[in-house]
């Protein structure tokens, strides 16, 4: 998936399911991974939840690293955070833009 793609992806996942304060955005989808905040999430320090399947992970953003592997083999966490470092910009913009922090 291209940058172009990814982007357009995170754009059309803000109109769908918006960044309304009552909802759990989800700010990225790539192959079976679901990155997302929770709307109480706020008062911590940036990082973003990560779903597949049964699964389900945390990782801070700032500096980035795992928080909470929940399930997943070494093999997918290596590619979530290589999809982390990959959108690290757009994750870290889409918390602040939905928390209203800077």
């Amino acid at each position: 998936m291209s940058d172009k793609d990814v982007k357009a992806l995170l754009y059309w996942e803000h109109l769908v399911h918006g960044f309304g304060k009552d909802s759990m955005p989800t700010v990225l989808r790539v192959g079976p991974y679901r990155f997302f905040f929770y709307s109480s999430d706020g008062r911590e320090r940036p990082h973003v939840h990560v779903e597949a399947g049964e699964h389900s992970a945390k990782y801070w953003l700032s500096p980035p690293r795992r928080a909470r592997t929940g399930g997943f083999a070494e093999r997918e966490l290596r590619e979530i955070e290589t999809l982390i470092a990959a959108h690290h910009d757009d994750l870290v913009e889409a918390w602040h833009g939905y928390f209203g922090t800077a």
